[in-house]
């Protein structure tokens, strides 16, 4: 069923419905880069899970292991990771009975990061001396979208300071990007005191943090949309979304693959298993613009 669109017989690729798959593809192509919108989470979406075995960072993690953290406080950060992921990741639990859970750990994560002192001017050399990775052929990704005046927003329940850097150093931060995520809060000396606005973890990623924004009443006919993510708190990103004609939601799926496999695809319409690069993104952006008369790729 997959040969009308080349990238989609990946070996990495799961799909449930696949004859469904290649509808909503039909109908972004028809609708081509007038009608799209690409709504994607971050971490471990559009930055790389692991890399040659060892898992790569995210943006909390960036900061929590990096030397603006004090060594009395690095084993608390761990600690609170090591109890609270399994329980972000267990496929056995609802949404719901997660969400205690997430607020506890990121309220406790925040508070301790609050404790260190940490100035604005410190953020682009923590990234800087950091792990952290994009997936392979990010660059033709956000270059594509610039060029073909694509909006993408980034719906993140990480560290928005860090995740900003991360695509400010790696060039490829264009006009058409929108961030909604957790922003730190500087006092007038330069020195976190807090975060701004509510709270996003990984389960509230919904039109309750953009309702008050107006991202989305900004992009009248934008009624097409790609989105990208890893959990199951991120199918909600696009909830938001006035007029919904047409989604096309992309799950990667990082960790615990067998576990989490059938869950993913009732979810998800494409699942991409242990997939570190964003071929088969790019290869269905070639695919709805050059049908679609897009500028097509661009980078590499």
């Amino acid at each position: 069923m997959a040969e009308e669109v080349s990238i989609l017989t990946k070996a990495t690729v799961r799909m449930r419905q696949s004859g469904r798959v290649l509808e909503i593809v039909s109908a972004l192509r028809r609708g081509g880069k007038d009608r799209l919108q690409v709504i994607s989470d971050f971490d471990r979406t559009l930055s790389r899970f692991a890399y040659n075995g060892k898992q790569c960072p995210s943006s909390h993690n960036i900061l929590d292991n990096s030397k603006v953290i004090s060594e009395e406080c690095q084993p608390e950060l761990k600690a609170l990771h090591k109890h609270y992921y399994p329980i972000e990741i267990d496929p056995r639990r609802t949404v719901e009975e997660k969400l205690p859970d997430m607020v506890e750990w990121w309220t406790k994560a925040h508070d301790i990061l609050c404790q260190q002192k940490i100035q604005k001017f410190q953020i682009a050399e923590v990234v800087r001396e950091s792990n952290a990775m994009l997936r392979e052929g990010y660059k033709t990704f956000f270059d594509t979208l610039y060029h073909n005046s694509i909006p993408l927003l980034i719906f993140s329940a990480g560290i928005g300071d860090i995740l900003e850097e991360i695509i400010r150093q790696k060039k490829v931060f264009h006009p058409n990007i929108h961030i909604v995520s957790n922003y730190m809060d500087f006092d007038k000396d330069g020195f976190l005191q807090g975060f701004q606005g509510q709270l996003i973890h990984t389960y509230n990623k919904n039109s309750s943090i953009c309702k008050n924004s107006g991202y989305f009443q900004q992009l009248q006919g934008k009624t097409n949309i790609l989105l990208l993510g890893d959990t199951m708190g991120d199918l909600t990103m696009a909830d938001g979304v006035p007029g919904v004609e047409n989604i096309l939601k992309i799950g990667f799926l990082n960790d615990k693959v067998e576990e989490q496999r059938e869950s993913y695809m009732d979810a998800y319409d494409i699942v991409l298993e242990k997939d570190e690069t964003l071929d088969v993104v790019n290869g269905l952006l070639q695919d709805i613009l050059h049908r679609g008369d897009g500028v097509g790729l661009h980078g590499s």
